[in-house]
């Protein structure tokens, strides 16, 4: 089952990637110009731009093997459980708000995915679900209620899927206005897509929650 999971999860993730290096390809619409040493320059641009992104989407996404945690995780631990699912509720109850950035001074304001990724404990220690995977490892040491044990497990699967597709498409967003033929019709787009894994990402929090015991 676990094997299973992980390959759905892997299929997943290769898609997002797949997703990336096609939001970066240019549009087939136009007819072709004969290739030049200009063509085939930016094309290569275009390539490595695509590649590189896939790369930093996989690099902070995939969450990296550590060890079997020891011990049932501290209160403290499961204080970041709680802070990070209010932030997540935070966040979508203000989405809008959160997620555009104005000049000062009453300038030109624009939609941006960079607190999708803050409030999921991707961009900083310090934030309230910074590898809390880890903390999901050390719960299977409580004692937890054997009737919920199967949905914590499940749910805690389905938290890292949504948290690394609602990254991908975050971070895919930062960049729609500098695709050839993007816009801010692509960074809401992908920011849109973006929201709808946290949602998803939210409601396995409550799922875990509720098996470990933790109100609100």
């Amino acid at each position: 089952l676990h094997l299973q999971t992980t390959m759905t999860r892997l299929s997943l993730l290769f898609t997002a990637i797949f997703t990336t290096c096609e939001a970066f390809a240019p549009l087939s619409a136009a007819p072709k110009a004969p290739p030049t040493q200009l063509n085939a320059k930016a094309s290569s641009r275009r390539d490595i731009l695509a590649f590189g992104l896939a790369t930093t989407v996989m690099a902070t996404t995939i969450p990296v093997t550590v060890h079997a945690a020891s011990g049932a995780p501290t209160q403290a631990d499961l204080n970041r459980i709680k802070e990070g699912y209010n932030g997540l509720v935070y966040l979508l109850d203000n989405f809008e708000k959160e997620t555009t950035v104005c000049r000062e001074n009453g300038g030109e304001c624009k939609r941006d995915a960079e607190p999708v990724r803050r409030y999921l404990g991707l961009r900083s220690t310090t934030d309230p679900l910074f590898q809390i995977e880890k903390v999901f490892d050390k719960a299977k040491n409580m004692d937890i209620d054997p009737d919920k044990l199967d949905a914590f497990f499940e749910a805690t699967e389905d938290y890292n899927t949504a948290m690394t597709l609602s990254n991908s498409m975050a971070f895919i967003s930062q960049f729609g206005e500098y695709n050839p033929g993007g816009g801010k019709d692509e960074v809401l787009k992908y920011l849109n897509e973006s929201k709808k894994q946290v949602i998803q990402a939210k409601a396995s929090l409550e799922k875990i929650m509720d098996a470990l015991d933790i109100k609100p």
